[in-house]
Parts: structure tokens; sequence; C-alpha cells
């Protein structure tokens, strides 16, 4: 293997161990904003609300551990920490968007809930607070997810912490 191979898959293992990292942090991210979301709807708050709640929260986390962990300081950048804090909320913003047209899509338009009734049912012996309305609301929060992470993981990485 040549110096240029070497140089080549530096950048590349990097950039993979960097996504796992955000992947990581992702995780406690998520699950602040699931545990916010499902905390709210459990007490009847609108689930839009509860989302946002979700989402504020969730991005002060990801801000303290992806400028500490995963997008480490170039010690020559001298990064203003309010704005990347901006920065990281103007990122994070773009995805909590289409998050929530997803979620009004499946909550509202193709009213995932009213699908949720045999699972409700099973769910409801576990614990009464398990609807069909919580379970639907739940699972299109997830789906969204699915979305949105890959689409922040970039839009952090090439712009709010480069």
């Amino acid at each position: 293997m040549n110096n240029m191979e070497n140089t080549e898959k530096a950048p590349r293992k990097e950039g993979f161990w960097q996504f796992i990292k955000f992947l990581i942090v992702g995780v406690s991210n998520t699950a602040i904003s699931e545990l916010v979301y499902l905390v709210l709807i459990y007490f009847d708050f609108n689930y839009i609300f509860a989302s946002i709640m979700g989402f504020v929260l969730s991005v002060l986390n990801a801000f303290y551990w992806s400028n500490k962990y995963v997008f480490k300081e170039n010690p020559e950048s001298k990064r203003v920490w309010w704005k990347v804090l901006l920065k990281t909320y103007a990122a994070y913003s773009w995805g909590y968007l289409i998050s929530l047209l997803l979620l009004f899509i499946w909550v509202d338009l193709v009213k995932l809930p009213n699908y949720m009734g045999p699972v409700a049912q099973y769910t409801l012996k576990i614990n009464k607070g398990f609807d069909a309305v919580f379970l639907g609301q739940t699972l299109a929060e997830l789906m969204s997810l699915l979305i949105t992470i890959p689409m922040n993981f970039i839009i952090n990485k090439f712009w709010a912490y480069k």
C-alpha cells in the first residue's frame, strides 16, 4: 500500500467514526426528544407542542455533545460557541420542519392512530395510557426520524461544525 492510498483512506475512516459518534449522540438526542414527547402526549398535551419541546431540549443536548465529542474544534479555528449553537439549531430546524410535516401527514392525513386498534387493545391490558392515539402518534414520530437523522448529520458536518 503506498502513501497515496493511506492518505485517501484516513479521511474516509475518520468520517466513518465521526458518523458513528454522531449516531451515538443521536441516540441520546432521540431518547430525550422521545421521552419529552411521550410524557407530554401521555398527559394530553398537543402532539405538535410535545414535539417542539422535545426538539428544543434535544438540540441543546446535540450541541453540547457534538461540539465536545463528534465535531471537535480544531484549536486553530476559534469557534464562537453561540454562533455554532445558532447554526446547530438552524441545521436541525430543517430536519425538524420535515419531521413536523411528516408527523402531520401520518397523524392527521393518513390517520395512523386509526390503524392501531388491534395493537392498542393488547397494550391497554399492560397500561391504560397506551391507546391507539398514543401508539399512532409514537409510531409516526419514529418513522419521521428515519428520514431526518441522516439529513441532520450531513447538514451538521458540512455546515454547522465546518
